[in-house]
């Protein structure tokens, strides 16, 4: 009997963790939802230091970014110079303790130069996902993957054959 009681405590003690683990993803999740929203598709640039620590580690296709400047500052500032109306949409998002996963997609024209890419005027359509890790409720790490040979095709930098 006793051993069955510790096992039921254990039972309750795992069932307790994971109602405790809810906000937490709730809050990273709002995060995503806010970074996303205002600092990708508004271009908010002064609430970045809201949303990522400031030595954020982003791991993409081109090479790894360290901090808010060299990383997503610089990131929506060259998506939004290239794209100026650049909007994403979350398609899919999971979130699982100190990790958010997102499926998103994105639009925008072409208007201006983007990788040594002059201006054609195309519109585009991007397709991700990233993940993020998040520290004391803030971006500190993203793996970035972006169909990026599927925008170089539609940009002609790349043939489509």
């Amino acid at each position: 009997m006793v051993q069955l009681l510790s096992a039921s405590s254990a039972v309750g003690d795992l069932a307790k963790a994971a109602v405790e683990d809810i906000p937490m993803n709730k809050q990273n999740l709002a995060i995503i939802d806010r970074w996303f929203e205002e600092g990708i598709n508004q271009g908010k640039q002064e609430s970045l230091t809201e949303f990522f620590t400031p030595n954020v580690t982003a791991h993409e296709p081109f090479g790894d970014s360290h901090g808010i400047e060299d990383g997503p500052k610089r990131a929506v500032e060259t998506l939004r110079s290239a794209f100026p109306d650049f909007h994403t949409t979350v398609e899919d998002r999971v979130s699982d303790g100190d990790r958010v996963a997102v499926r998103w997609s994105a639009t925008g024209t072409h208007e201006g130069d983007f990788m040594g890419i002059p201006p054609a005027g195309k519109e585009i359509t991007l397709n991700a996902i990233y993940i993020y890790r998040f520290e004391n409720a803030r971006i500190a790490e993203v793996w970035a993957s972006p169909d990026a040979l599927g925008l170089m095709q539609q940009l002609g930098a790349i043939s489509r054959s």
